[in-house]
């Protein structure tokens, strides 16, 4: 751009008299002031320098270098007034000056605007690029802008800001918009994708973004959070698809220090599934909050690895003394278990171990009684035999009225902690139950992402289920908090916020997918919706109480419960008696002793269990 300015600078000073003078070749003028056609480039040039024109990138050029430009040229304009008085050069236009800057502004600002606008139309129409509009028009979203427009996939637009005050402002060459004129702006530009560049921004306020594109067939992706950016676990070049949590417009209540470290820190601690999904965030939670040990519990020698090598990699503040141990083992393996709690003076049990999808449970009766009822009794007895402290047991919405095997066993789990309890137990024992967690194992929404990327259809159960839904992260932090509160025998149900319909859940991702869902009304959409029917014992809706015995703790997401509770005799005749029919095989028995213990239990008339299905009537179907 120097040769240019070096070109453009001459060409300005002639136009200046050219234009005062109404001739094309001044030639007088032009032979008595050649000099002037020499000094004022070269000076304009360092000017320029100074103020830092050259250090602009031509097409990410701004309202800051127009800025620079106009500075540069006044300054040049008072100059040759100045050289033309100091020299006495006459006669001399005294309006030349003036007409020298405007041309010089144009010539040199107006080939940095030109050569801007030609390489953007470049990329935009040569290079295949998609065009895109960036939500938000912080530092982040220039960041993002600037990043875009120097690749070969996307070409920004423009911004998308909820500021009034910036609509209609230019931020590195793009226009800020109001979100409502985006659904105008789809029909003039060939937009196909919003991108979200918020990362400071809280669940609600995002979730009240999305709403602003929902709906217009735009794939809707996000920047990293602002803590990936500040660690520099990923760029904000890196998009993603926008997680459920932003969908909840859920935001998570600070963690109380206190809660977290009372059970953890300075002891040994032990995490039964620690290879699951919420078992594996229980301990990378436990492992900050500095416990002497953490021993890892699995049956899985896949995911028992993968976590341990995860958390032999996490730095606690510089502190690599923690003592991490991988123990393969079955929670139903009483011996086992018993050696466990002998080698190791165990302060804090968390048991995540457990068979917790609906319908594999109902198909294998047998299994799931083995693993979540014997499986709890045997930890926990153990636990109370060795002198652990707490033992806290990671339930599930679908203990209350259950309407299945897996959560009929979760209830039984409760009930046989809550009776350890009435004995006397030094334990202190306690339970957490809360709905569905985002990302675990057989949750709906890496099943729904994976059924548009292959473009559907989306299968959901039925229209009106509904389902409470909460994040891992949260979900393991709360279990920790409020096993910190037990007492002995404590109930706590996790406020899961308002539940969601799984349908309204599926058309959302498909709209911020960028496609449109098909159905009557639209027969032309993209991705349908099918409805496959309720699943073995699967309900409609799911319950966190009993009834309405709830009170509040210290912290405003944890609540404990009073619930009824089998006496010990009973308990342990209930237990003897499924031991005798688990060892038969006998099922149907099962499920009447499960229904005779649990009350709530209202279990389906049709057996599903593989084992009682005759071969014949066996069928699988391939997807």
């Amino acid at each position: 751009m120097v040769c240019a300015d070096l070109v453009a600078l001459p060409l300005a000073l002639w136009s200046g008299y050219a234009l005062r003078l109404s001739d094309w070749w001044p030639h007088f003028y032009l032979v008595s002031s050649w000099w002037l056609f020499i000094v004022i480039p070269i000076v304009g040039v360092c000017i320029f320098m100074r103020l830092g024109l050259y250090r602009a990138v031509v097409r990410f050029i701004g309202v800051q270098a127009i800025w620079a430009v106009t500075k540069g040229v006044m300054l040049l304009a008072l100059l040759l007034w100045s050289l033309a008085t100091i020299f006495q050069l006459s006669p001399y236009p005294r309006s030349a000056p003036i007409i020298f800057a405007l041309a010089a502004l144009v010539y040199v600002g107006g080939s940095r605007l030109l050569i801007r606008h030609y390489y953007h139309w470049l990329i935009r129409y040569h290079l295949n690029k998609d065009a895109v509009l960036i939500y938000g028009a912080g530092g982040a979203g220039i960041q993002l802008a600037t990043a875009l427009s120097d690749g070969r996939e996307y070409y920004p637009i423009g911004f998308i800001d909820d500021d009034k005050s910036l609509w209609g402002a230019t931020i590195k060459g793009l226009t800020v918009y109001s979100p409502l004129k985006i659904k105008s702006m789809i029909g003039d530009i060939k937009i196909k994708q919003v991108l979200l560049a918020v990362p400071n921004a809280s669940n609600k306020q995002r979730k009240a973004m999305l709403a602003n594109v929902e709906g217009l067939g735009l794939h809707v992706q996000t920047i990293p959070s602002m803590p990936e950016l500040l660690s520099g676990e990923a760029s904000i070049a890196q998009l993603r698809e926008v997680q459920i949590e932003e969908l909840l417009g859920r935001d998570p209540v600070p963690p109380l220090q206190s809660l977290l470290v009372k059970c953890i820190i300075h002891k040994v601690v032990m995490v039964t599934g620690a290879g699951g999904s919420i078992g594996s965030e229980l301990c990378r939670q436990i492992l900050k909050n500095k416990p002497t040990k953490l021993i890892l519990l699995d049956i899985s020698e896949y995911n028992l690895y993968k976590i341990e090598q995860e958390l032999n990699k996490i730095d606690v503040n510089g502190n690599s003394s923690i003592e991490i141990i991988s123990l393969l083992g079955n929670v139903s393996d009483r011996e086992r278990v018993r050696n466990i709690f002998e080698r190791f003076d165990i302060d804090t049990v968390y048991h995540a171990a457990a068979y917790k999808h609906v319908p594999i449970v109902e198909h294998n009766i047998v299994q799931g009684v083995i693993n979540n009822i014997w499986g709890t009794q045997i930890v926990a007895e153990e636990a109370h035999n060795s002198g652990a402290k707490h033992f806290i047991l990671v339930s599930t919405d679908k203990a209350v009225r259950p309407t299945n095997v897996m959560g009929a066993t979760k209830r039984f789990a409760e009930l046989i902690l809550q009776s350890l309890v009435a004995e006397g137990s030094d334990t202190v024992f306690s339970m957490v139950r809360f709905g569905n967690v985002l990302g675990s194992s057989g949750s709906v929404v890496p099943l729904f992402r994976k059924q548009i990327a292959e473009g559907g259809p989306v299968t959901v159960t039925h229209q009106d289920i509904v389902r409470y839904f909460m994040t891992i992260p949260e979900a393991a932090s709360l279990v920790i908090q409020a096993g910190s509160m037990a007492n002995g025998g404590d109930v706590f149900v996790l406020d899961m916020g308002e539940p969601i319909k799984i349908i309204d859940l599926a058309k959302r991702m498909i709209h911020l997918s960028g496609f449109e869902v098909k159905d009557e009304n639209n027969p032309e959409g993209d991705i349908a919706i099918e409805y496959t029917g309720l699943r073995a014992a699967e309900k409609l809706y799911e319950e966190l109480l009993l009834g309405n015995n709830m009170i509040g703790t210290e912290h405003p997401r944890i609540m404990r419960a009073n619930e009824d509770m089998l006496s010990s005799e009973g308990l342990r005749s209930y237990l003897d008696q499924i031991n005798v029919a688990c060892e038969q095989s006998n099922l149907p028995l099962i499920k009447k002793l499960l229904h005779q213990a649990i009350l709530e239990y209202k279990p389906h008339d049709e057996m599903v269990d593989y084992l009682s299905i005759k071969e014949s009537a066996r069928v699988i179907k391939l997807h």
